[in-house]
């Protein structure tokens, strides 16, 4: 039997490298190594791993601007990505703000990054949605059979877990959703997903939907809700 999935690691460390690879292949995991942004741009290119675990720190091109460029490219704006990132709190906030699915600050437990990178997989390999066509509220629309989103006729580039969460909130439009269950039902791996991540996802979903995006109410206490003008919800 073959490996479960293709993880490309890029860490300037060989150590540390090293180490991350070794442990994702006793996993089970097909592991493809690199050293440098540059060459790490263009083996997610040409091999398309199913996630990438990125250094942040990167000494020729930062991991930043790495995760930057797989989201603008076509061909890898769908591969997960776990940035390693130090502890400060401005670095996780870049990192989400960029796209990564998930955040890891560095020392890690090997049992930690190996329960995250589960999740992302789980989350990307099968369909969290049932298409059942098209989502309208006010100016945003939803396509789940396209995977398109729109504001106001005008395209909005989203993750795959921003469109899972986006239409799990159209779909109760006007109805709170707890964090509980939106970790359960976008991200299917409640245990290993802080609140935290999915905090990070709404305020980066908020800022690409423009004007819409404060139509996401945080409700204290309880969870996110899409506030909707009555009778403006289509499906």
């Amino acid at each position: 039997m073959g490996p479960l999935h293709r993880v490309l690691v890029v860490d300037a460390e060989p150590s540390s490298n090293a180490l991350v690879a070794y442990h994702l292949a006793g996993a089970g995991y097909g592991v493809t190594t690199e050293a440098d942004g540059a060459r790490a741009i263009e083996t997610a290119r040409v091999e398309g791993p199913e996630l990438v675990v990125l250094d942040a720190g990167l000494p020729d091109v930062s991991g930043y601007d790495v995760l930057a460029e797989l989201r603008r490219r076509e061909e890898t704006r769908e591969i997960g990505v776990v940035l390693l990132t130090g502890r400060r709190q401005a670095d996780l906030i870049k990192g989400f703000t960029l796209g990564a699915d998930d955040c890891l600050s560095k020392p890690f437990a090997p049992e930690e990054l190996l329960l995250r990178v589960g999740a992302i997989l789980r989350r990307l390999a099968g369909p969290a949605l049932v298409p059942r066509g098209r989502l309208s509220a006010g100016a945003l629309t939803l396509d789940e059979k396209t995977h398109d989103v729109h504001v106001d006729g005008i395209e909005v580039v989203l993750t795959a877990t921003e469109f899972r969460l986006l239409a799990e909130l159209l779909r109760h439009a006007g109805r709170v959703q707890s964090r509980a269950q939106l970790l359960e039902k976008v991200w299917r791996s409640p245990r290993s997903v802080r609140t935290r991540t999915m905090d990070m996802h709404v305020q980066r979903l908020r800022r690409k939907l423009g004007d819409q995006g404060s139509c996401i109410e945080t409700v204290r206490g309880a969870g996110y809700r899409l506030r909707v003008a009555r009778g403006s919800v289509r499906a």
